[in-house]
């Protein structure tokens, strides 16, 4: 395990500059959640010219309430990890590039990545770490209250909602799986499933019915998520009656899939049937000189500290191929 640390290239005091257009990077990382940003701080230590274009900094972390699962720290808010993220990364002169996400690369010898406005940059090497977005209810109170009742990871927020009623919304693997999480330390798990039976494999099926605490409403929907600054209540319609009702309940946790942000590598690299981009245990993609890194890949588990791994990964990889050059 390499320890040593290059000391030109990190300060205590904010060193980022803008990215350059006239500048060849050797690596560009495009994300900014923890994948992007450690893939960052391993490439800067590594001495290779580095850039990072980041739509925004601290991706799903940010949205998540609480953590307890991340090394160092014994719990610590989204916000405040992602916070920690960035004042580390932008303790290195990186090429910086932050609010605008990128519209399509180009590949070649010397990669070509453009912006959503127009502007393009030039690197040897891609790290592609753009992450997952959580398919959303959009319902009103769904955005108001992220964070606040409303969460959408059963293994990193469950804690939180010992001894309080919770709702789960999704009948599928994921919604089962943090049911059964939740029922452990719940009063109550209510699963909201819009079908009219549950789609989830049997071995997590049979695993359900041991709890006593578990209610399934079929063939309900999500109308309202109720609550000013924390959830109240939901209110669900019967999708047969249409008849509304109201749930007093403490939390919902909205289970019904990942939409992996892999939208600019389409044709450009090998992507699976949900979207992901395919890697290998290198983090190398289809194509030659790019690497990905996080959510946004085949890699299971959707954990932040895997994700913080394999953006180191990504990086040690690329930083190799560019030096072999």
């Amino acid at each position: 395990m390499d320890f040593n640390i290059n000391m030109t290239a990190f300060s205590t005091e904010h060193r980022t500059v803008p990215l350059q257009s006239s500048v060849l990077y050797d690596v560009i990382i495009i994300g900014g959640g923890p994948a992007a940003l450690t893939a960052a701080v391993y490439c800067m230590r590594k001495g290779v010219k580095t850039g990072l274009i980041a739509k925004d900094i601290g991706g799903q972390v940010g949205e998540t309430s609480g953590i307890e699962n991340y090394l160092g720290y014994k719990y610590i808010e989204g916000h405040e990890l992602v916070n920690k993220f960035a004042e580390h990364v932008k303790q290195f002169e990186i090429g910086f590039k932050e609010g605008i996400g990128v519209s399509r690369i180009i590949d070649g010898k010397e990669k070509s990545i453009i912006l959503e406005s127009g502007e393009q940059y030039r690197a040897k090497a891609i790290i592609l770490a753009t992450g997952s977005k959580w398919k959303k209810l959009n319902v009103p109170g769904e955005d108001k209250l992220i964070g606040k009742g409303v969460a959408y990871c059963a293994i990193c927020d469950a804690p939180f909602f010992a001894e309080k009623r919770v709702v789960v919304v999704g009948g599928g693997n994921s919604g089962v799986e943090a049911a059964i999480d939740l029922a452990k330390v719940a009063t109550s798990v209510t699963v909201v499933q819009f079908l009219d039976a549950l789609t989830a494999d049997k071995i997590l099926l049979d695993k359900l019915k041991e709890f006593s605490n578990v209610k399934v409403l079929y063939e309900h929907a999500v109308e309202r998520i109720l609550g000013e600054d924390r959830v109240s209540g939901v209110a669900i319609v019967d999708r047969k009656t249409q008849k509304v009702q109201e749930l007093k309940v403490d939390g919902i946790f909205i289970q019904i899939g990942l939409i992996p942000n892999s939208e600019m590598a389409k044709g450009l690299v090998e992507i699976n049937e949900r979207g992901e981009i395919i890697v290998d245990c290198a983090c190398r993609t289809s194509a030659e000189g790019i690497f990905a890194a996080g959510d946004v890949t085949s890699v299971p588990y959707k954990q932040i500290i895997i994700a913080a791994g394999e953006g180191a990964k990504a990086a040690l990889s690329a930083c190799d191929y560019v030096m072999r050059q």
